[in-house]
């Protein structure tokens, strides 16, 4: 594996890690922002994998899938657009009220359960 590539795919597990971590600390809308940054950095190693060049700098996963030159299922393409919209809507101070109080446990576990699931997916893929 390309040592660009395996930072990428460090990171990564690094912040799957962190959304652990929040899930047992009870903030879960940064399970889900974690979520989305493991995947966005699993996804960019992909990038660099199969371009040879380092991934923009973008935080829509939807982009990034389209650059790594995969084809997702259903499911797939639904996490991926879900998760999208806690980096971008967790930038705001009355978003993160707001998105604090929709989001609970029960949320939190199947998004994490289903990041793990597509993490491992996404990392089958990276040579």
């Amino acid at each position: 594996m390309d040592k660009d590539v395996r930072n990428w795919v460090e990171v990564s597990a690094y912040d799957k890690d962190t959304a652990e971590a929040m899930y047992k600390a009870g903030r879960y809308l940064y399970v889900m922002f974690m979520c989305q940054q493991a995947v966005e950095k699993m996804l960019k190693g992909l990038v660099m994998q199969e371009t040879g060049k380092f991934p923009p700098k973008t935080h829509d996963l939807n982009k990034l899938v389209t650059l790594c030159n995969i084809e997702l299922d259903g499911p797939q393409i639904e996490l991926v657009s879900d998760l999208t919209t806690y980096y971008i809507e967790t930038r705001y101070p009355e978003d993160i009220r707001r998105m604090s109080a929709e989001i609970d446990k029960r949320l939190a576990e199947t998004y994490l359960k289903d990041t793990k699931e597509f993490l491992k997916w996404l990392k089958a893929r990276i040579r």
